[in-house]
């Protein structure tokens, strides 16, 4: 086999399986109880490095100690082999999280690594294996091996990859995960801490056909000349993360601002030459942690944008919990319009206040239009919409596949009360907040004391492994807010501007999961309605002659 870094007019969609500390979610017993419905919609699942890290505690795996033995946080290696079989009958492909940058010591001694034997043949790592420049030597070892041809990881020993005794135990590594556990392809930890080259290198041994690093930089020429970094006979032999795209996402989609023009930057995604290997993202295990670069606001609208671009876009689990029917019918729409890796962009850029872009796929086209976007829909019809977008296809796309998509009715927890004339919202906290506070207005109006960070929420319970927070007014305004926010008491941590919804429940992300109110049935649709009707998500509607659950007089009704 001869690796090609990526597959060229690929139409495969990838699930990133974890997030930081998703020990609970990502399981690989509980990865592989929802293979029947993941593989229908994602062609490769990327997974946390499943090599054993020797601690008595949860560990993501960064810092491994062993590459033959594949106990983790995760799970047994029994249990590993059997969630990648099991997605691998249904015709999806497990990629593991390659961490070969650098390497942890197996006790107390810093350059003390574990004898491994595969297929006969016994491997081991030495100090003439570790960078002579590696931080190990200024802490009483004496590392013998060259300078490190990338940048130093403080946290572990970093390799020499020029030596020939480490790229015979990495290509052993590789084959190991190919071969004998039954993975598809890598995501390499870390390129900048070592020569691209050797990522050519070891690709092009192992015949891996999906292979993609994290090049974590902002700056696209920096992220293309790793991809020419790894070509090897002078083919290309590795995708990348297109991260220069992840930060025009940020700027554009935030709620600062919406900065639309952002999405006209350069960046793999955009580029003829180097589309075929960008892996598209919103955000990550990495940077959807707090004090990284989270995005917040108008999630869904972001999946959409990646979910029609060129490239091969990636989901994060997060985004796959909280949006789950709208993801799905994303993909089924770029399925359905057939677009692919190196799709052609047709047209894009801002309109009105939005953003406007389409994109030609095998059966049709592509029109998504972004906030407030102005553009004539003429010979298209609506496939999906939601806060911020809607995706357009031209008309003679079959989108029958989406019928099946039902949404799903949102289920408060027993301990969120809301009562009559009540004003409040509930917030479930990332599990990293001490103390939550919320800040709402209206206008010149403010509702929480009017002094930053505002006024102190009350836990109330716990829920999906967090806590809920709940804010009430207590005040004697008789209007209610436009926005809110909850911060972590001023600590730098806090969600973005949310559009208020009384009685909400944001999730971590700020993202509206449904609204806490008594139910009033209605046995059949709403012919005349003086009040004012809502749909879930807030769109405003004339009447809801569709069955469905929507909001009026703050209460909900179901329509039947």
């Amino acid at each position: 086999m001869t690796a090609q870094g990526w597959p060229e007019n690929y139409g495969g969609i990838m699930l990133q399986g974890f997030y930081w500390d998703s020990y609970a979610d990502s399981k690989w017993t509980n990865l592989e109880s929802q293979a029947d419905e993941m593989s229908q919609f994602f062609d490769l699942i990327w997974v946390p490095n499943s090599g054993y890290c020797n601690t008595t505690s949860n560990n993501m795996g960064y810092h491994p100690i062993y590459w033959f033995n594949h106990k983790s946080a995760f799970g047994t290696e029994a249990q590993l082999r059997s969630m990648i079989s099991t997605f691998k009958q249904k015709g999806t492909g497990i990629i593991e999280d390659v961490v070969i940058n650098h390497r942890a010591s197996v006790n107390s001694n810093w350059l003390s690594f574990p004898a491994e034997t595969y297929q006969g043949e016994t491997y081991q790592l030495t100090a003439a294996d570790i960078c002579q420049d590696d931080e190990a030597k200024d802490n009483g070892y004496t590392p013998t091996g060259a300078k490190d041809t990338g940048e130093g990881w403080g946290g572990a020993r970093d390799l020499d990859h020029t030596g020939e005794n480490v790229q015979k135990n990495v290509m052993a590594y590789e084959d190991f995960l190919l071969n004998d556990l039954g993975y598809t392809g890598f995501r390499y930890d870390f390129v900048k801490g070592f020569a691209a080259k050797y990522v050519g290198l070891y690709n092009k041994t192992a015949g891996v056909q999906f292979s993609v690093g994290e090049c974590w930089d902002g700056n696209k020429t920096v992220v293309t000349n790793w991809i020419n970094g790894t070509k090897q006979d002078g083919v290309i032999q590795s995708a990348a993360f297109d991260f220069p795209m992840k930060y025009y996402i940020n700027d554009a989609f935030s709620n600062n601002g919406n900065n639309w023009s952002r999405l006209n930057g350069s960046a793999l995604c955009t580029d003829n030459n180097y589309k075929r290997y960008a892996v598209t993202f919103v955000d990550n295990h990495d940077t959807g942690r707090q004090g990284e670069c989270p995005l917040y606001a108008n999630v869904e609208a972001a999946n959409a944008f990646i979910l029609t671009m060129p490239g091969t876009p990636c989901v994060w689990l997060k985004h796959w919990m909280t949006y789950k029917n709208t993801i799905k019918r994303l993909i089924l729409t770029r399925r359905a319009v057939g677009i692919h890796n190196q799709s052609n962009i047709a047209s894009k850029g801002v309109s009105g206040n939005g953003y406007t872009v389409v994109v030609e796929g095998t059966k049709g086209s592509a029109l998504l239009l972004l906030g407030a976007a102005e553009a004539s829909t003429s010979g298209y019809k609506l496939a999906v919409e939601g806060t911020n977008f809607q995706l357009w296809v031209t008309e003679d796309v079959d989108l029958s596949a989406l019928e099946a998509i039902h949404d799903e009715t949102f289920t408060a927890p027993d301990f969120c009360q809301v009562a009559d004339g009540e004003v409040c919202a509930f917030f479930e906290a990332p599990n990293s907040w001490s103390t939550v506070k919320c800040w709402a207005w209206n206008g010149s109006l403010n509702y929480t004391g009017g002094t930053w960070p505002g006024a102190a929420c009350t836990k109330v319970g716990r829920n999906n492994g967090k806590y809920v927070w709940k804010w009430s007014y207590t005040g004697t305004l008789t209007s209610q807010p436009t926005f809110i926010i909850f911060n972590n008491n001023n600590n730098g941590q806090q969600t973005p501007d949310l559009d208020f919804h009384n009685g909400g429940y944001y999730s971590e992300t700020g993202a509206l999961q449904g609204v806490v109110t008594d139910i009033a049935t209605i046995t059949s649709p709403v012919t005349h309605q003086p009040s004012p009707v809502y749909t879930l998500d807030g769109r405003r509607v004339s009447q809801p002659t569709k069955p469905g659950i929507y909001i009026r007089n703050n209460k909900k009704v179901i329509v039947r």
